[in-house]
């Protein structure tokens, strides 16, 4: 078992620092971790401590329990139905990613004839990026209503009291982008 985890850890590693484009130095680097510790993990002889292994799932942007799970194939297909959506009223949201990004949260909105949903204002210094795929829908946002049409995008401050309304009488979708600002450490 022991080598299994010892094993899928640098495996791990390795591709996802490999799939980022970046060198062990690089990663040791952005890490905070020493760089023969981290060609250590990448070569199976090392058995890091919880604080390197957080350090290393930071870096590389996923979940610890990523780093020890055995790899991943090199494609994974995700149905539709498998990624989290919720329902808010009548509008139906879903993640449009399987994976977390960090910083970022993006979203599918499918508004039926006549929905209304408001917005969640985020933090000061967020950007929101909303698109229009199909359908008309209306964004108010700062005293404003903007009509998006297929293929349009609005930008505008993601701190702010806003909310999204179709219009018409037909289903209208959307995608919505959120650039989380940064925390303050």
């Amino acid at each position: 078992m022991a080598t299994t985890v010892a094993t899928n850890l640098a495996a791990n590693i390795r591709q996802l620092r490999e799939a980022r484009g970046m060198t062990q130095d690089q990663m040791a680097r952005i890490s905070n971790v020493p760089r023969p510790t981290w060609s250590n993990l990448e070569s199976g002889q090392s058995n890091p401590t919880l604080s390197v292994l957080i350090k290393v799932a930071n870096a590389l942007q996923v979940p610890v329990e990523e780093l020890i799970a055995a790899p991943r194939t090199a494609v994974k297909l995700y149905r539709s139905a498998s990624l989290p959506s919720a329902t808010r009223g009548k509008v139906r949201l879903r993640k449009l990613l399987p994976d977390r990004i960090a910083g970022f949260e993006i979203d599918r909105m499918e508004l039926p004839a006549g929905a209304y949903m408001a917005g969640v204002p985020h933090t000061p210094g967020t950007r929101e990026y909303l698109t229009c795929e199909s359908g008309t829908v209306q964004l108010s946002v700062g005293g404003e209503v903007w009509n998006l049409e297929p293929g349009d995008v609005v930008v505008f401050r993601g701190d702010q009291k806003h909310g999204y309304r179709n219009p018409r009488a037909q289903l209208a979708v959307t995608y919505s982008i959120v650039a989380l600002a940064p925390v303050a450490s």
